[in-house]
């Protein structure tokens, strides 16, 4: 273990142990002076303040050796991973108490957190309601995927639009971002671990907090200023007038990054918040993922989304084909009596559209008289048009 954890490295993963996430003080004693010697002046202070206690008391080692058993790596500026853009949270107003890069990051996953944040075209972070209504699961679920082959999909791993999103990206082989709340060596929410489970096999799961300590409302704070930095915009999904989505839109706002909302039915407690972004020219107004994209891409570049491009080709359908597509539910499959009485079509007309869809690539069979919509696939990693 000494082998590979420096002294630095040491130091920044105790102070990860005992200080909390977000201290702006913090943040700049480490530019300063160092997080070796921040540690030490800690261990040697004879103060009775929170810091030096639990500096005094922390048994380090068997710590990091809890850590590799999860499979967590420390990540620390400097490190080729490190995302470059977390420095722009040294150079912001702090909102809560809280603003600073974080002293490191703990991550588990095959990907290259550095390498998704600072690709040529940045990572979108999609966030909202964890009770989130079919239409607002369903539009974060189709724009992620639309999104997430030339754009990382970064969200929260929490119920609603934030699984919504992650669960997008995914079904495009595209690749997705977790950031956490709590230590890596134990899901939060438990209700998500499977889906946990496929991000940190294919992508990567990040935090701040290190193993063992669980999430406090603290750390879902802290954890909002890390999705807005490591992406390059952050589009709402539905959100309450009180929503830790608005958190995240404030911090995408304070370091100067495109904050985007879709609106969503007037009758609807949860498109408040986007509605009020909007009408108060905080947030762009995101119809399809060809508007995220273009706020996404540099001026002078422009990124085609061959998955906008197949839904609008729907234009071009046949009526009847088209009445029997539209029809279908946006997850999930259907069986042929139902999608008759959706349609309005007898059996027979679905299915003899239902053939020539699948002929199209539209639709796909998923067992006797059951389908369900096709969506595109492509490489991890690849580009959606690739």
């Amino acid at each position: 273990m000494s082998g590979r954890w420096s002294g630095e490295r040491r130091a920044r993963a105790a102070l990860t142990f005992i200080c909390e996430a977000g201290k702006p003080d913090l943040a700049q004693l480490v530019r300063q002076q160092g997080a070796e010697e921040v540690w030490q002046s800690l261990l040697a202070s004879q103060e009775q303040g929170a810091w030096p206690k639990r500096a005094r008391r922390l048994e380090i080692a068997p710590l990091l050796a809890a850590a590799e058993r999860c499979g967590a790596r420390l990540i620390m500026p400097g490190d080729g991973e490190w995302p470059e853009r977390l420095d722009g949270l040294d150079h912001v107003e702090p909102l809560n108490g809280m603003a600073g890069s974080p002293i490191a990051l703990w991550a588990v996953g095959p990907r290259d957190l550095g390498e998704l944040c600072q690709s040529r075209l940045p990572a979108v972070a999609i966030v909202g309601a964890r009770a989130a209504t079919h239409y607002g699961c369903d539009s974060a679920n189709e724009l992620a995927a639309q999104l997430a082959g030339q754009f990382p999909v970064i969200s929260g791993g929490a119920y609603g639009i934030d699984a919504a999103a992650h669960r997008g990206a995914l079904s495009v082989g595209g690749p997705t971002v977790a950031v956490m709340a709590g230590g890596l060596d134990g899901w939060y929410p438990r209700g998500n671990s499977r889906l946990l489970d496929q991000i940190a096999g294919e992508c990567v799961v990040v935090t701040e907090i290190p193993p063992g300590i669980r999430p406090t409302r603290q750390g879902f704070l802290a954890r909002n200023r890390l999705i807005a930095a490591l992406s390059g915009g952050t589009l709402v999904v539905e959100a309450a007038a009180r929503s830790g989505a608005l958190n995240t839109a404030s911090w995408s706002l304070r370091l100067g990054r495109p904050l985007m909302a879709v609106p969503g039915p007037i009758n609807s407690a949860l498109s408040e918040s986007p509605h009020r972004l909007i009408r108060d020219h905080e947030a762009a107004l995101v119809a399809d993922a060809n508007d995220a994209g273009a706020l996404l891409t540099p001026v002078g570049e422009h990124v085609e989304l061959p998955g906008v491009k197949a839904v609008r080709e729907l234009d071009g359908l046949d009526p009847e084909l088209a009445a029997v597509r539209e029809a279908m539910p946006s997850r999930g499959d259907i069986d042929l009596d139902s999608l008759s009485v959706a349609s309005g079509r007898s059996a027979a007309q679905c299915a003899a559209a239902l053939i020539r869809l699948d002929m199209r690539g539209l639709v796909q069979q998923t067992g006797p008289q059951h389908w369900r919509i096709r969506r595109p696939r492509h490489p991890a990693g690849a580009p959606a048009g690739g």
